[in-house]
């Protein structure tokens, strides 16, 4: 658990629809009152309407670490593989400058569960962040060594999906 002045650990996960949403409802509140914000958004390249709407934002900034290709799990291909090094570069140099005051690591718990991240280095970067740096983690099935470490976890629960029903992905709902 944090202790005073070492920032939060905060985790979305679930099967439901919106824990990204969620982790960015906080980083906007979090940008209203001057926090800078670096948002890496993992396994996602696509020009998600979240990124287009940060730019408008004063220190708030984004990183895809990702390709619009959905990710092998079993054989995930090079770039994958790259680009997920590269996100969790930023992260971990983020977090242990203390340059920003909240991070959001998005999709990093899929990215652990897709072998492009190592749960020990996220771990580590739990445990080693410079003081008062706030940690948002998000992704489906999260682990029991990472809601152990957390400070706060939410549960998305699927109870409805209108993807069940034929309708397909759409703009601004669903990036």
């Amino acid at each position: 658990m944090s202790e005073a002045g070492k920032g939060l650990v905060m985790v979305y996960t679930g099967d439901g629809k919106g824990k990204t949403t969620a982790a960015l409802g906080l980083a906007f509140r979090a940008a209203g009152h001057g926090y800078k914000i670096l948002a890496v958004h993992f396994m996602k390249g696509r020009n998600y309407g979240e990124a287009k709407a940060a730019v408008y934002l004063p220190h708030f900034d984004v990183m895809k670490a990702g390709r619009e290709k959905f990710v092998n799990r079993d054989n995930p291909d090079p770039e994958d593989l790259r680009l997920a090094a590269e996100g969790f570069k930023r992260a971990k140099e983020a977090a242990l400058s203390g340059a920003y005051n909240l991070i959001l690591l998005d999709e990093i718990i899929v990215a652990i569960n897709y072998n492009l991240v190592s749960m020990q280095d996220v771990l580590d970067l739990i445990d080693e962040r410079a003081p008062g740096v706030d940690l948002v983690l998000t992704g489906r099935n999260a682990p029991p060594e990472i809601m152990e470490r957390a400070d706060m976890v939410s549960e998305v629960k699927a109870i409805k999906h209108h993807y069940a029903s034929g309708i397909k992905a759409r703009e601004g709902i669903e990036f």
